[in-house]
């Protein structure tokens, strides 16, 4: 399928897509909604064009997807970042602190919007209302990598503090339909809030430009139908779906305690199952391969932790297999109190991503690397923060967090 006069055309939607799209808009709530046949990455690409066109800063929560680093460099945005506050359990990155947000806003006026990313990958969900509060009391947008929230809205209700992002102030998000609803891989939703900011800087009229600036001019024509389709079934039963999953996962979260496998702390997306490993004595990817030999294929492990995305599609018999898989593992130390990780300060940034990204680089060993600026990120995980971004330069302090995760190389301007 391609742009006919029947089939309507992605960039100028006047026609069918833009039908579904103003269906899609109502089920957000949305100012204006729109489809993306190049993932979140598009959306987040997007996002970024709409709110500073012209470049400029940005506010961004140091857990970021690289795809949102790469579009800053290509928009010549810079960021100023901010770390996380690792209060949502042992390993984890954490939130952002809507006091650090207002600290940042005060000190530093010329900041022309806010980026976090919530939930994360672990279902941790930030205080996005408060944050937009305080960014909107001093005249800035936020923006909200969203990629695996998309099903938020249908959980209102059953989980304390957490609700779309759209819903609890946010300016703009990038919701990556394909991870949490019966969408195809790439279909994603590029969400307007009805916001005075929005309207002030005209998102909605500006938005297919932005995404036309990096999107595909042959969007893949399924993907978009299986978006409008998402869209009908979340009208029609998405709610009470979602909502009879997180009743079903109930037995989940109670096996993981049992076991001492701790659950994220604080506000979190209930339908992602993200327990510690430790406790126990195994690290994610150790326990993942015993999932996998019991017939479970977990979404994500790293040192620590092993998520599992659950959706109103799995079976009883999946959430039966995963039960009787976690049962398995061996029951975990309940006095097991971890370590946060001692996160180096910020480094120096002599260059922008932009001036660090499109320049040649070299991979060199870390003891060589103090001095040198980084070319890309480096990004241990538990916690999942990336401790050198490019175009910061590399302090002995980096270098040596980083051998303390098993890194040995580092990639650097020549």
């Amino acid at each position: 399928m391609t742009e006919l006069p029947d089939t309507d055309s992605l960039f100028e939607a006047d026609g069918p897509i833009l039908q579904a799209e103003e269906q899609a808009a109502r089920l957000f709530h949305a100012q204006r909604t729109l489809f993306s046949a190049g993932g979140c990455t598009l959306c987040l690409q997007a996002m970024l064009r709409l709110a500073l066109p012209q470049g400029g800063k940005i506010l961004a929560g140091r857990v970021i997807h690289r795809s949102t680093v790469n579009a800053m460099a290509l928009l010549d945005i810079v960021p100023v970042w901010l770390y996380p506050e690792q209060d949502a359990g042992i390993g984890l990155p954490g939130r952002i602190s809507p006091h650090k947000v207002e600290k940042a806003l005060t000190e530093q006026p010329d900041i022309k919007a806010v980026y976090l990313t919530s939930p994360d990958y672990f279902g941790v969900c930030s205080d996005i209302g408060a944050i937009c509060r305080v960014a909107h009391a001093h005249g800035v947008p936020v923006l909200v990598d969203n990629a695996h929230g998309t099903h938020l809205g249908l959980l209102q209700g059953v989980m304390d503090g957490v609700d779309h992002p759209l819903a609890l102030g946010a300016d703009l998000t990038a919701c990556s339909a394909h991870k949490t609803l019966p969408v195809l891989t790439g279909g994603a939703f590029l969400n307007i809030g009805d916001t005075p900011l929005a309207k002030r800087d005209r998102y909605s009229e500006r938005a297919k430009e932005a995404m036309a600036l990096f999107g595909s001019t042959s969007p893949n024509y399924m993907t978009m139908a299986s978006l409008e389709q998402a869209a009908d079934w979340v009208q029609r039963e998405g709610k009470s779906a979602f909502q009879k999953l997180v009743k079903r996962m109930e037995p989940l979260w109670d096996q993981c305690n049992q076991k001492h496998l701790p659950l994220p702390l604080g506000p979190r997306d209930k339908s992602r199952l993200s327990f510690c490993t430790l406790p126990a004595g195994l690290t994610g990817e150790q326990a993942a391969q015993r999932l996998r030999h019991e017939g479970v294929e977990p979404e994500y492990a790293d040192g620590g932790w092993v998520v599992c995305i659950l959706t109103p599609q799995n079976t009883e018999e999946d959430l039966e297999k995963l039960y009787r898989a976690i049962s398995l593992l061996p029951d975990g130390d309940p006095g097991f109190t971890g370590q946060k990780a001692v996160l180096p300060p910020l480094p120096p940034a002599p260059l922008s991503p932009r001036q660090a990204i499109l320049q040649e680089s070299e991979r060199v060993p870390l003891e060589k690397a103090v001095g040198r600026i980084a070319a890309v990120a480096a990004c241990p995980c538990p916690p999942g923060v990336p401790v050198v971004m490019p175009g910061e330069r590399i302090t002995k302090k980096v270098t040596e967090f980083l051998y303390s995760y098993g890194f040995s190389f580092i990639e650097v301007l020549q």
